[in-house]
């Protein structure tokens, strides 16, 4: 019995659904703020919390995708954005919110798209950029709906976070950590690397060319 609560596959759902409820989070506030009705709301949380995963399963030539035989994913996302909306007036600082509930759900999404890949027997690499596309490819259609600049194409330090935990993983991958425990600490990275950002106003710069 403790094997199977602890099994590989449980512990990727319950990272899923964590990533799932964050991402509905941050989209229904961000819609909300905007002035959305109920039915937009619900809508920007579903492509916050499964598009990127729909991306990755396409690009992977995954099928049915993940939220077609599991309707708990519809069903969670509707209810979290509802929730939301209803008690709305609670987040009086929006942008602290929706950063928050986006870094978990960088987190937790990465995770989840680096080791659906890694399971399809691709390279390394590829995975890293499952990981990547998993978790910022909700966000940058929801950002795109809202009119929002997204947050991945400005100098944020978030594609580098999902990497950086990524990297992290296949570092204590090869050192021989159990895959749970790496999985965690994968999840911690990327959320660690992400909120430090933010507190310490982190950037990665441009380049330009001086004439």
């Amino acid at each position: 019995m403790a094997d199977e609560l602890v099994s590989p596959a449980t512990l990727l759902y319950f990272l899923d659904m964590i990533g799932v409820i964050a991402c509905a989070i941050a989209g229904t506030l961000l819609a909300q703020h905007k002035g959305f009705d109920i039915s937009g709301c619900i809508l920007v949380s579903m492509v916050n919390a499964i598009g990127g995963g729909t991306l990755r399963d396409m690009a992977l030539d995954r099928h049915p995708l993940f939220w077609m035989t599991d309707l708990n994913y519809v069903i969670v996302i509707t209810i979290t954005s509802v929730v939301i909306q209803v008690f709305f007036h609670l987040y009086h600082k929006i942008d602290n919110a929706l950063n928050l509930f986006d870094a978990i759900g960088l987190a937790a999404f990465s995770v989840i798209g680096f080791k659906v890949a890694l399971a399809q027997d691709v390279s390394p690499l590829i995975a890293v950029m499952m990981g990547v596309w998993t978790s910022i490819v909700g966000g940058l259609m929801r950002d795109i709906i809202c009119n929002e600049l997204p947050l991945v194409l400005q100098r944020e330090i978030y594609i580098t976070a999902s990497v950086a935990g990524s990297v992290t993983y296949l570092l204590l991958d090869h050192f021989g950590m159990d895959a749970g425990v790496n999985e965690f600490i994968m999840l911690g990275v990327i959320f660690a690397v992400r909120m430090l950002a933010l507190r310490f106003d982190w950037h990665l710069p441009s380049i330009r060319l001086v004439k």
